[in-house]
């Protein structure tokens, strides 16, 4: 079977879209895993996962965390996190979040790159807006369930990457039907958040990823303290976005150790 993507539109007035696929003649009873992004936004790598996930088996989804009324604002249009992407990419990592360094380097661009790599790095990086994606996310799980003749009924999970890795685990605090969520390299819910998890989770982590990993056995106690279930793995020598294939920090190993790992997991949670 060969592949059916398309984007679509989701919620009470369809002022949502995201990107899904599906094998093109699995038209029922499919369960869904929904895909939360990178901070980069439902780009190339996104998709490819999305896609990757569909080839397993299910149908996945996801939501366009930046769009509004179906349409991307002018700071985060595609090409322009892309500059942004590039531009961060010609700076040694320690720049990323050290503004110094980083206003030296955007000071050698023209006067017009260097205001629009300005204004979508601001817009980007000035905190998750946690409140308004988890609203989409919601939508999307809802749509899945309620809506989609292709899923309607069947169970969903998440999985996420950085700030989708830790929206993965907001998701599954705010979603009392989630049946599994996953984290990749996210932030972990607070402990008061955590209370609500009603599902099985499963976090991955570089060792070197030290401001996300150092906090991951804390997390592991509250959860357990909680009665919760968790488990993970943390990589030696893999630092932060080690699944992404399309960056200089992706570990193949560690990647395709994680990739079976989830594959098994949202087996597991499904049947559960």
């Amino acid at each position: 079977m060969a592949l059916e993507t398309q984007w679509v539109h989701f919620g009470k007035n369809n002022e949502h879209i995201g990107y899904m696929a599906k094998m093109d003649r699995a038209n029922e009873n499919l369960p869904a895993v929904i895909v939360i992004q990178e901070i980069w936004g439902v780009d190339a790598h996104i998709q490819d996962i999305t896609n990757r996930f569909a080839q397993a088996g299910y149908l996945a989804f996801a939501p366009d965390l930046y769009a509004k009324d179906g349409e991307r604002v002018e700071e985060l249009q595609t090409e322009r996190v892309e500059e942004v992407k590039a531009f961060l990419d010609s700076l040694p990592h320690s720049a990323w979040n050290n503004p110094g360094e980083r206003d030296k380097a955007l000071a050698e661009l023209d006067a017009e790159k260097q205001d629009r790599v300005t204004k979508t790095f601001e817009r980007m990086f000035g905190g998750m807006h946690s409140s308004d994606y988890i609203e989409k996310l919601l939508a999307a799980t809802k749509y899945i369930r309620e809506k989609n003749t292709s899923t309607k009924g069947q169970g969903v999970v998440s999985i996420g990457f950085c700030m989708g890795g830790a929206l993965s685990g907001l998701l599954s605090c705010r979603d009392e039907q989630l049946k599994g969520a996953v984290i990749f390299y996210g932030n972990a819910p607070s402990e008061e958040e955590l209370q609500n998890i009603h599902c099985p989770v499963y976090g991955f982590y570089g060792d070197q990823d030290k401001r996300i990993t150092d906090n991951v056995p804390a997390f592991a106690a509250q959860m357990k303290q909680n009665g919760k279930t968790f488990d993970y793995q943390i990589y030696p020598k893999t630092g932060h976005a080690f699944f992404n294939d399309t960056r200089a920090s992706y570990n193949i190993v560690a990647a395709r150790d994680a990739f079976q790992r989830v594959l098994s997991f949202f087996q597991d949670s499904l049947n559960q």
